[in-house]
């Protein structure tokens, strides 16, 4: 699968200098002309890219997670994670899911890829992936706890849509469905096990 990064909504340019490096998060800066002549410091942030993934189960039902870290709000989300360095993108993915949930998957289908931030640069992708197999109990990070949560189909609407849900980037989309009969059943049958 050849998978192209998407654009940010405005790039870092050349001339910007790095004036942090942090663990996950790197601060550019960059002298900026103004439409009067006169100049300003503008700044950027940078992050990795991450993988999402909405698992379906051979029953239909869809892997959502609790998950649980120190110094956050529980929330309900979708396994996923950050891409490392020159790791290709579905690969990202298929460890991503197998770390969070024990779970490898035949079909995984692109459903999403954007820079949600205008001021961070960070690219999401959002898969949807079928044809699921236990084959190993989860290996999560020690600063998570993480309980697997299957729902059908109604479920995740009314989920992704109200409450605690914690992956934003695919919101719209979801509300599409609740609202409109013609992209729930296309996003119904995108969601279709196989």
């Amino acid at each position: 699968m050849n998978i192209e990064r998407p654009k940010p909504k405005y790039e870092i340019p050349e001339n910007a200098k790095k004036v942090f490096t942090g663990i996950i998060f790197d601060v550019y800066q960059w002298e900026q002309e103004l439409y009067d002549g006169s100049t300003t410091i503008f700044e950027k942030i940078k992050r990795p890219d991450t993988v999402v993934i909405y698992p379906v189960l051979p029953d239909g039902k869809i892997m959502l997670i609790e998950e649980e870290q120190p110094g956050r709000i529980p929330h309900i989300g979708i396994p996923g994670g950050r891409v490392d360095e020159g790791e290709d993108i579905l690969l990202a993915a298929k460890r991503e899911l197998h770390e969070e949930t024990g779970y490898e998957a035949e079909e995984y289908i692109l459903w999403d890829a954007q820079q949600p931030e205008l001021r961070l640069e960070w690219a999401v992708y959002t898969f949807i992936a079928k044809g699921l197999k236990k084959t190993s109990e989860p290996h999560t990070d020690a600063g998570e706890k993480i309980k697997i949560m299957p729902v059908n189909f109604d479920e995740l609407i009314e989920i992704t849509t109200t409450g605690n849900f914690s992956e934003r980037e695919a919101t719209f989309k979801f509300l599409e469905a609740k609202y409109d009969k013609v992209k729930r059943e296309e996003l119904k049958e995108l969601f279709k096990p196989i």
